[in-house]
């Protein structure tokens, strides 16, 4: 039956570790509603997901589903203990070691629904990070689920396929919860908005359009703001007036005590700032210092076509001397992160790198990261020589609190890690900046505060990213599609 509700969150509470992720959360989910799951990075919206699947459980409440409902996730990134498994493997795997006798005509009947092409043989690393966001997809669709959780699935994917996953949620009538950065991807599709509060710890439920709705939660929490400004204000004046009555003796001391009686009331009513308002603070990447003349060279690059390398040779090298940006473009499995890679390893045919430049590489994987090791330790190693004051404070920039810095990379949430590898960098001062989709898993309202980084840091720099708004607001010099070549 439509409307019915097929999934409901009954006072909810969920400990992970000592952090409380919700507190008594209440929210339920009709059949063919589409939503999007909104909060702060590392707020618990994975959390969520996980929940739902019954992989963890509540501490209290009740997490109630329809009898013989479905469920499958498309998770943010393949878990990296299935990045050597085969596509025949990982797509039988969705099964749970059932014998599927048809698994070949429905694995190329999932792909195809991504638009993507895939030797069944062909192991998962070897495919690119836009083209494991198809893989990821299609191997949650191939289950036929009631309903279906997408973790961040615009990450990596290139125009076409952020364009065909949109224009399949649209069609399709099963119910959907998506976590998604991407603003103008969410209102194509979506019904609602629940929203995670990361101070509360509750659920709150809308209804709407995407865009309606995150103005809706921008008004509230600038009418709570506002509340606070005018109570504070209340208070502080009461307090001026408590003191100098107390200072007159007598009965006046009365009317004093009466005062800040009342004036402990307003405090009580005073709105806690929510933490949804912080943003990371302005920050620069210093570039090396003594750098001069040609960077890098490009007369030719190695691009993939039909799943085959090839080397074509540039009609226009390119050259980027210090300041100037090259935005590398192609679709999904073109090897643009292939590229990169080889770019900061030194190994890139056909590319001439000026030795002694220093390379600050910001991986879509975040393999850079040393995920075994603490927050507190990757910044420090860092930054070498700063003090213990200087490190607190710049990891304080970009969300990291005493509790955060002492926690292992590896327990982050993907945008936190996305958080540490820029502020790594702004430690490091490169003289040559690769970036590779550096907006996947960002909190939207730390895009711009980025992109302003970006765009004052003066050492060279090769950005690849999907997210138009993103780079319209970094300089660009060159552009190079590999798909053009």
């Amino acid at each position: 039956m439509a409307n019915e509700v097929i999934l409901r969150f009954n006072e909810v509470t969920f400990e992970y570790g000592k952090k409380k992720i919700l507190d008594e959360a209440v929210f339920s989910l009709r059949r063919g509603m589409k939503v999007t799951l909104m909060g702060q990075n590392g707020a618990g919206k994975t959390t969520i997901f996980r929940l739902i699947m019954g992989e963890i459980h509540p501490e209290e409440g009740d997490i109630t589903l329809e009898n013989g409902m479905t469920m499958a996730i498309a998770t943010q990134v393949v878990p990296r203990d299935l990045l050597d498994r085969t596509v025949l493997e990982f797509f039988a795997q969705a099964f749970s070691g059932r014998k599927v006798y048809d698994i070949e005509p429905r694995i190329k009947k999932a792909l195809d629904v991504v638009n993507l092409s895939a030797p069944l043989d062909r192991t998962l690393r070897s495919f690119s990070g836009g083209q494991q966001a198809r893989l990821l997809l299609a191997q949650a669709l191939i289950q036929d689920p009631d309903l279906l959780l997408l973790d961040e699935p615009t990450n990596n994917l290139d125009k076409e396929g952020i364009a065909h996953l949109t224009q399949f949620l649209r069609d399709s009538k099963k119910t959907c919860i998506v976590i998604s950065h991407d603003a103008d991807f969410l209102n194509a599709f979506t019904q609602g908005v629940l929203y995670l509060d990361v101070f509360t710890k509750k659920i709150e439920q809308y209804v709407g359009n995407y865009f309606d709705v995150v103005k809706e939660i921008s008004a509230r929490l600038e009418r709570e703001r506002m509340k606070k400004v005018r109570i504070e204000k209340d208070i502080q004046h009461r307090k001026d007036q408590a003191n100098f009555f107390a200072q007159k003796g007598g009965h006046m001391r009365d009317v004093a005590r009466k005062m800040w009686e009342k004036i402990d009331e307003l405090e009580e009513d005073i709105p806690d700032e929510r933490r949804e308002d912080r943003t990371i603070r302005n920050f620069a990447i210093p570039c090396q210092r003594d750098l001069s003349g040609k960077i890098v060279e490009m007369g030719s690059v190695s691009i993939v076509k039909h799943h085959k390398a090839s080397q074509k040779k540039l009609a226009h090298p390119v050259t980027l001397k210090k300041g100037e940006r090259l935005r590398l473009e192609g679709p999904n499995g073109i090897g643009k992160t292939t590229f990169l890679e080889a770019l900061a390893s030194g190994t890139a045919k056909g590319v001439t790198t000026e030795p002694g430049t220093k390379i600050g590489y910001y991986r879509q994987d975040f393999s850079t990261l040393d995920f075994d090791d603490t927050v507190w330790h990757t910044l420090a190693d860092a930054m070498k020589d700063g003090d213990e004051e200087k490190l607190r404070s710049h990891a304080a920039g970009f969300l990291f609190d005493a509790e955060l810095l002492r926690a292992k990379i590896g327990t982050l949430s993907e945008g936190q890690k996305g958080l540490v590898a820029f502020a790594k960098l702004s430690l490091e001062a490169p003289g040559l900046l690769i970036l590779d989709e550096p907006t996947n898993h960002i909190n939207f309202r730390h895009l711009p505060v980025i992109a302003a980084a970006l765009d004052r840091y003066e050492g060279a720099m090769v950005l690849v990213s999907h997210m138009e708004e993103f780079v319209k607001q970094i300089r660009i010099d060159h552009t190079l599609d590999l798909g053009a070549l």
